[in-house]
């Protein structure tokens, strides 16, 4: 079943898988860190309209299976999670200093991935159907052809 989510203008369904790990690939985000990085995302996600669908703290990396509303990029929502996260932590956990200098948490970088219903295929013969389904034969032609 399809739901889409609205804003005053608009209806989405934008969904992203991303992961990202701690710098140096340090296994940290074990029992109270953890907890408390957990704890930031949700924040982050609750104060930009991001619904988180699933996600996971392993003890080097996370994973992030989010609904995001399309005035934020991928990067963006990134830029907002590490951003805070590191912050936060970094200023909570004193030892956590030792281990990452320089104020870096995280490792530089990302993994995103989008996730659809429908598949590119299934996009290009809606658009090449066009013409067909308004009675009318225009001048078909390609923008981009791969």
């Amino acid at each position: 079943m399809q739901i889409y989510r609205d804003t005053s203008h608009t209806q989405f369904d934008l969904k992203y898988h991303i992961i990202w790990i701690t710098k140096y690939r340090k296994p940290v985000l074990t029992g109270k860190v953890g907890i408390r990085v957990r704890g930031l995302i949700r924040e982050v996600c609750n104060a930009h309209n991001i619904q988180i669908i699933r996600g996971h703290v392993s003890k080097d990396h996370i994973h992030l299976f989010i609904s995001a509303p399309p005035q934020l990029s991928v990067s963006k929502i990134t830029q907002y999670i590490k951003g805070k996260t590191s912050r936060k932590i970094l200023q909570e956990f004193p030892t956590m200093n030792k281990k990452f200098w320089g104020q870096h948490f995280w490792g530089r970088g990302y993994f995103a991935v989008i996730s659809g219903t429908i598949t590119d295929e299934v996009i290009m013969q809606y658009i090449e159907s066009q013409d067909e389904d308004q009675g009318t034969r225009g001048d078909n032609f390609t923008i981009i052809d791969s």
